[in-house]
């Protein structure tokens, strides 16, 4: 219940605001936590890790906000975990509570700063990013429908999916997952035994049949019988160089409007969890 009343009242905090508070909290950490407990608080040599790696481990006893911030000021006895209220002031506790928090949770829970309302025109404009996404029910069905990407994926997961080719997926703690989950968005090659070659992006396969995605939006499905060929390449068709196809401020604007896509558990749903 503390951390449900905690992540509230930094939810009503308005974006800037948050912003502020989290990369000042970040600055906290880097000086006084990152020896002990590692970068993004995902463990290190002396220190155990302060947010979990999934949602699972946390719910199996991850502290809640409030009991983190008792701790962070009170210390742990008999431990090397010093008590920090005596030398960090109230407005650098609750920075770092607020990068913590952040790091806990989902875009969403720290959504990037930037104009929303430019960062949509560059969605559906420039950055062509609708011809494969869908977002508030507009765009494409080729790729993942992104309208609740901000409650599942973290920030930094979202700017490197448009950015590096390699990226991974960051867990609920913080900290990277090894590999991105498995989806069927790979690029497929397909000659169907009449001659009629396809490419598009894969949607299933068994031993028995293909289901892929055609550019234009359209499904197909073809028993394996009936094809001469199938070439399944590795990686995606999705472009990894937003940064550099978008200005600077588009690029901040686009990630503003992306990491408040979607919607936080209803607060029953969300205590009952706690």
């Amino acid at each position: 219940m503390r951390r449900l009343v905690l992540a509230l009242m930094f939810a009503a905090t308005p974006a800037l605001a948050q912003t502020d508070m989290i990369a000042q909290g970040k600055a906290v950490y880097d000086t006084h936590c990152t020896a002990c407990h590692g970068a993004d608080a995902g463990a290190g040599d002396r220190a155990p890790a302060i947010v979990n790696a999934s949602a699972a481990t946390a719910m199996r006893g991850e502290r809640s906000d409030a009991q983190l911030l008792a701790v962070i000021r009170n210390g742990i006895p008999g431990t090397a975990m010093p008590a920090w209220g005596n030398r960090l002031s109230a407005p650098e506790l609750s920075n770092l509570g607020a990068y913590i928090h952040a790091l806990r949770g989902t875009a969403l829970d720290a959504p990037s700063a930037g104009d929303v309302a430019h960062g949509r025109e560059v969605f559906f404009g420039k950055g062509n990013c609708a011809s494969c996404h869908m977002v508030e029910g507009r765009g494409g069905v080729i790729g993942p429908d992104l309208s609740n990407i901000a409650a599942i994926r973290k920030a930094v997961a979202i700017s490197n999916a448009m950015t590096r080719a390699q990226h991974r997926v960051y867990g609920d703690g913080g900290v990277h997952l090894p590999t991105v989950p498995p989806m069927d968005y790979n690029p497929v090659h397909v000659v169907t035994k009449n001659g009629q070659a396809l490419d598009g992006v894969m949607r299933n396969q068994d031993a028995w049949s293909v289901q892929f995605m055609t550019m234009d939006g359209k499904l197909h499905s073809f028993d394996r019988s009936a094809l001469k060929s199938i070439n399944i390449t590795s990686g995606s068709i999705m472009p990894s160089d937003y940064d550099k196809r978008l200005s600077a401020d588009e690029f901040k604007d686009l990630m503003a409007f992306l990491t408040r896509q979607g919607s936080t558990p209803a607060p029953a749903a969300r205590e009952a969890a706690e």
